[in-house]
């Protein structure tokens, strides 16, 4: 028997030139696809960062051209060692613990009662989403019309109730500004954590519950053991956020007040934006824009590693 022998082509092995070309574009291929996305990233976030670091070291105004330059730490020394920048820091510390704290109490209050079962309460819940819709501005011109002096609904309303006898300067009054602007941002603010808690609930076992339901457990009790511990994550997370988000407000702020009276309601990004507008002074305000970013950086770190964020319960 005549014995065949397998011949083997030349190069095998190998991929062919074709082959290999198919290989390459379907490796580049996600990273084409991804290439206009990291294009507008770059423009709009990674380039207007890096140019508020460049401006923080130069003085730069344009309203006096002969006065730029490099400055190097000058904008920092005098952000530091004056006396409007830590007022304002202490305006925005007081800010955002008044917010965030309270829209997350008013916020688990409403989850907690949208969660239950009850009839309309699709609609309830729509209803509830509203506010967190509106823009800043628009809710700003809203309670400026609540807040005003001379026509506004909440004077007519505590006069016609006997609580004050003459109309209140809610906005200009130093001693109620704060207060004011706090309870617009609320409404604005407090559908945020009714949403997010409301989502997270939907997602806890009803086998909890009952299972507490058979041991004696009371509501409060089911609350504290079930419902806070399972909402952890959700709580770290949203205050979190919300917190970075309050400290940055100006939409609201700015148009209620800007800023004032006497620098009541002047918090570090509303401090910024006066820089930008009023002064001009870029160089300035950048400097104190990249002294916040590090002071939410730092934060951020810190509070997520005593939170224990995404890790289990002992």
């Amino acid at each position: 028997m005549k014995a065949y022998k397998r011949t083997v082509p030349t190069g095998a092995g190998h991929p062919l030139p074709g082959r290999q070309g198919n290989t390459v574009k379907k490796m580049l291929a996600p990273y084409l696809l991804l290439l206009p996305a990291i294009l507008l990233i770059l423009v709009f976030m990674v380039y207007p960062i890096g140019n508020v670091f460049y401006l923080s070291l130069r003085s730069y105004n344009p309203t006096k051209p002969w006065i730029n330059g490099f400055a190097g730490l000058d904008n920092f020394k005098d952000i530091l060692t004056g006396s409007e920048f830590w007022k304002a820091l202490g305006v925005s510390v007081k800010w955002v613990l008044s917010e965030v704290l309270l829209q997350l109490v008013f916020g688990m209050i409403i989850a907690l009662i949208l969660n239950q079962r009850f009839k309309g309460r699709g609609l309830f819940r729509a209803i509830t989403f509203i506010p967190w819709a509106m823009s800043g501005v628009l809710t700003a011109v809203l309670w400026s019309l609540i807040f005003n002096e001379n026509v506004g609904l909440l004077n007519d309303i505590l006069m016609k109730i006997g609580l004050i006898d003459t109309p209140k300067a809610w906005v200009s009054n130093p001693g109620l500004v704060f207060g004011s602007v706090v309870t617009a941002e609320l409404w604005r603010g407090i559908p945020f954590f009714a949403i997010s808690l409301l989502a997270a609930m939907q997602n806890i076992s009803g086998d909890l519950y009952e299972a507490a339901n058979v041991d004696g457990a009371s509501r409060i009790q089911s609350f504290i053991r079930i419902t806070l511990p399972q909402l952890k994550d959700t709580i770290i997370l949203t205050t979190l956020l919300r917190s970075v988000w309050e400290f940055n407000s100006v939409d609201l702020i700015y148009s209620l007040t800007g800023g004032g009276p006497v620098g009541k309601t002047t918090t570090l990004s509303i401090l910024i934006a006066n820089q930008a507008t009023r002064t001009s002074n870029y160089g300035y305000g950048s400097a104190i824009s990249v002294i916040s970013f590090l002071l939410l950086a730092v934060f951020a770190f810190i509070y997520l590693k005593l939170s224990k964020f995404g890790g289990e319960e002992e």
